[in-house]
């Protein structure tokens, strides 16, 4: 698969089936459209391409929004390669690809995506004051020869679903929902970097985990979590908070003990899956209570994680 960043890099001899949009997280309803799209392309010997945008339109247009994404660029590349996708362009979104008229990006598709196949949402537009809705889009594949597909974002069990959704069951906590709405565990990724050393101190070291600001994290709490580091996977309990036993300020954290691993992370990059919440963040009268409380998590963190390895 090719993963280029505008659609000025792109031009293809072979014809296409094209869709178009942001695709945040990739979920279920995501999986559905896409999976039937690289089915089309494969039947009819075309290229299966996804057009999506960063940053996302919403905060090019409404400004700034800190923990908004699901999946940067690059994992939501690796998604769609995994889905069959043969061409994912992450083409720049800014003021200037907000003055674009729908004629003119209908041309571009055309001429550099050899477009015979277009997918969009019904409530999808795009260009100048959002001009290029479906019946646009419908007049323009009628006049240039192209198929315009209007499809609705719901996955093989007939259940609408949105990025939206995903975000709003992180903001809760609800790592269990995010993951029955995206099709997987939801997953965060970042370098191991220096942290208190506190861990360390009353006995369980932990990975301080540094994410990008623009990526959505859970909410504050306690999680069992699948963690990969170096190719391996390794169970682990990780808090998301603020430390509230011994500070309880300053911006949160992702701090994850591995469970039965002593070697160095410090520096390398790891992803932590999220299985499943333990708790919210408490605070405790002593450093004793908290480490009481740490190993219980850790014992229930294993019989859960048993179970879920029972059922696969």
């Amino acid at each position: 698969m090719r993963h280029v960043y505008s659609l000025d890099q792109v031009t293809l001899s072979q014809p296409s089936v094209v869709t178009i949009g942001v695709f945040d997280g990739v979920h279920r309803g995501h999986h559905y459209l896409l999976t039937q799209l690289v089915d089309q392309a494969r039947a009819n010997h075309q290229t299966a391409v996804v057009l999506t945008f960063f940053p996302h339109p919403r905060i090019v247009i409404s400004g700034n929004q800190s923990r908004f994404y699901l999946t940067l660029p690059e994992a939501k590349a690796r998604i769609m390669e995994a889905l069959g996708v043969d061409l994912v362009i992450t083409h720049p979104f800014d003021d200037s690809v907000r003055q674009i008229r729908a004629a003119s990006f209908v041309e571009t598709l055309l001429e550099n995506l050899n477009l015979r196949s277009l997918w969009v949402g019904a409530d999808f537009t795009l260009g100048y004051q959002r001009e290029g809705n479906v019946d646009f889009l419908q007049a323009a594949a009628h006049r240039h020869g192209f198929e315009l597909r209007v499809v609705d974002m719901m996955d093989a069990g007939g259940e609408r679903v949105s990025s939206s959704r995903v975000r709003d069951a992180l903001s809760n906590g609800d790592v269990t929902e995010a993951a029955r709405l995206l099709g997987r565990s939801y997953r965060i990724a970042g370098r191991v970097v220096k942290g208190a050393g506190r861990g360390h101190t009353i006995g369980f070291p932990t990975a301080n985990i540094e994410v990008p600001n623009e990526q959505a994290i859970p909410a504050h709490g306690v999680y069992i979590c699948q963690a990969m580091f170096d190719q391996t996977q390794i169970p682990a309990v990780t808090n998301v908070g603020l430390r509230p036993t011994f500070d309880g300020t300053g911006s949160s954290t992702i701090e994850a003990h591995l469970l039965d691993f002593s070697g160095d992370l410090y520096s390398h990059p790891i992803e932590l899956d999220f299985v499943a919440r333990l708790r919210g963040e408490q605070k405790f009268s002593t450093p004793q209570a908290l480490i009481d409380q740490i190993n219980r998590d850790i014992d229930q963190a294993r019989i859960i994680l048993g179970r879920t390895q029972a059922c696969t």
